[in-house]
C-alpha cells in the first residue's frame, strides 16, 4: 500500500507549493475553536512532512515548512491509518524519544488523516500545543469534521487539476469543471441523514439544471442534543458551492461543541466575512438553525432564521404554527441580530425546514403549502418533505431555475426504533 498512497500524494500536486487560504482558514479555525496555539496541514511523503498551512510558526519560505518524517508526528498517524491523540508526548512511549518534542516544542498533539477522494492518507490535519493537556471529546470531534473539510479542499485540488488536464487534451474544461462543483454540491445535500432517537428526520431536494447553486443541510451531534440547519448561498457557480462547503463545515464543527444557535452563527457569520472579503466576491448566507433537546414530554427545539424563511410546526391535530422570526442573513451586515424562539414538539408534532426557491413557488397562502401538510398529516418525515417538494416542482407550471429543499423533523406517536 506504501506506493499507492506516495502515488496519492504525488497526484495531490501539493508538495512544495505555497501557502493556500483555503488551507489556512481551517487550521485558524482549529485553532481558535480549540484554544491550541499550532495548526498544521501537513502532506506527507517518505522523506518528510510538509506544511501546507501553518498557524503559529514563523515559518514562510516553502523550504522552512517542513521537517523529516522520523521527526513528524504525523508518522504516526500514516502508520495507524487513523487518529492518534497525545495528552504528554514527554510519557507516551511512542513518542517520548521524538526529537520535535525539544526543537519544536511538542507536547501535546492530536491529528486526524487527510485523506484523498481514494481513501489514502496525503498527510494529517493536526494541533499542537506546548504543554501537556487532555483532548477533550468535543476537541476530537472538531478536528475531525475540520480533517475532513480538509481532505475535500485537497480532492478539489486533484480533480481540478484533472479536470484541467483533460480540457488541454479535449477542450473540456469549463464541463469538467462544472460537474466538479456539482459533485461538491450534491455532497452538502446528504441523502440520508443520522439516526436520532425518538426522532423521525428526513430531507427532499430537486437541483435545478444549469449553473450550480449553494443549498445545504445537515444533521449534527451536539454537547446536549442535535442541530438541523438547513442553509442557501446568494449567487451560483463553483463559488456559490464553496462558499456553501466553508459554511457547512463551519456550522459542523460549531454545533460539535456549542449548544446555543447564536454563538454557532456568529462564528459562522465572521468566518464568511473573511472568507467574501479575501475572495472580493461579496455574498451572503441565509441559515435556519434548529437545536433539538430531549425532555419529558418530547423535544425542546431552540430555532434561529439568520435570513432565513420562517419555518412551520405541524401539530397533531393538523394545526400549523410559523415558528422562527426572519432576522439578519450571514457575512452581510457590519452587526448581526439574531431573533431566537423557543417550542416544543411532542408526539405526533412536525417541524417544517424550506428554502426560499420552494416558498416562492407556493400559493401567498398564510403558510405555505397547507394542503400538502394536512393530507401528509399521519405520513413520516420521508414522504412529507417529498411531497412538498413534488407540489414545489409543479407550482405554477414554471421551470425549475433554483434548488428546493425541504427537511422534516418529526415526533412519531411511537419511538423510532
Amino acid at each position: 500500500m506504501l506506493p499507492a498512497r506516495l502515488a496519492a500524494v504525488r497526484r495531490s500536486g501539493l508538495l512544495d507549493t505555497g501557502a493556500e487560504e483555503p488551507f489556512d482558514r481551517l487550521t485558524r479555525l482549529a485553532c481558535e475553536l480549540l484554544g491550541s496555539p499550532f495548526g498544521f496541514v501537513t502532506i506527507v511523503d517518505d522523506r518528510r512532512s510538509f506544511w501546507k498551512s501553518c498557524v503559529g510558526t514563523t515559518s514562510s519560505e516553502v523550504a522552512d515548512r517542513q521537517n523529516p518524517v522520523g521527526e513528524s508526528f504525523c508518522q504516526y498517524v500514516i502508520a495507524a491509518d487513523g487518529p492518534i491523540v497525545i495528552d504528554d508526548a514527554r510519557l507516551n512511549p511512542m513518542t517520548r524519544d521524538n526529537p520535535s518534542i525539544h526543537s519544536m516544542g511538542v507536547i501535546a498533539w492530536a491529528g486526524f488523516p487527510v485523506r484523498s477522494l481514494d481513501g489514502y492518507v496525503l498527510g494529517t490535519f493536526c494541533v499542537v500545543d506546548n504543554a501537556p493537556r487532555r483532548w477533550s471529546a468535543q476537541d476530537l470531534r472538531t478536528l475531525e469534521v475540520l480533517a475532513q473539510a480538509a481532505g475535500g479542499e485537497a480532492g478539489l485540488r486533484i480533480r481540478a487539476e484533472e479536470a484541467l488536464q483533460e480540457a488541454a487534451r479535449a477542450r473540456t474544461a469549463a464541463a469538467e469543471y462544472e460537474q466538479l462543483a456539482r459533485t461538491l454540491q450534491e455532497s452538502l445535500l446528504p441523502r440520508e441523514l443520522p439516526v436520532v432517537d425518538g426522532l423521525d428526520i428526513a430531507a427532499a431536494y430537486q437541483l435545478a439544471g444549469g449553473d450550480v447553486l449553494g443549498d445545504f443541510y445537515d444533521l449534527v451531534q451536539t454537547p446536549t442534543g442535535w442541530a438541523v440547519f438547513l442553509g442557501d448561498v446568494a449567487g451560483k457557480g463553483a463559488h456559490a458551492a464553496r462558499t456553501a462547503g466553508l459554511a457547512r463545515y463551519t456550522l459542523r464543527a460549531g454545533a460539535a461543541r456549542a449548544t446555543s444557535p447564536a454563538i454557532v452563527l456568529t462564528e459562522l457569520d465572521a468566518a464568511l466575512h473573511r472568507w467574501f472579503a479575501e475572495t472580493d466576491v461579496p455574498g451572503f448566507v441565509t441559515v435556519a438553525y434548529v437545536a433539538i433537546r430531549p425532555n419529558d414530554n418530547g423535544f425542546g427545539i431552540r430555532i434561529c432564521a439568520a435570513g432565513h424563511p420562517t419555518a412551520v410546526i405541524r401539530r397533531r391535530d393538523g394545526a400549523l404554527e410559523p415558528v422562527g422570526q426572519t432576522s439578519s442573513p450571514l457575512g452581510i451586515l457590519p452587526k448581526l441580530s439574531l431573533a431566537i424562539q423557543d417550542a416544543a414538539l411532542r408526539p405526533g408534532d412536525s417541524l417544517i425546514l424550506c428554502t426560499n426557491a420552494v416558498l416562492a413557488r407556493a400559493a401567498s397562502d398564510l403558510v405555505p403549502f397547507g394542503d400538502v401538510l394536512a393530507e401528509t398529516l399521519t405520513a413520516d418525515a420521508r414522504d412529507t418533505a417529498n411531497a412538498i417538494i413534488r407540489r414545489a416542482s409543479a407550482g405554477s407550471g414554471r421551470d425549475v431555475r433554483d434548488d428546493m429543499v425541504a427537511v422534516t423533523i418529526r415526533v412519531p406517536d411511537s419511538p423510532v426504533s
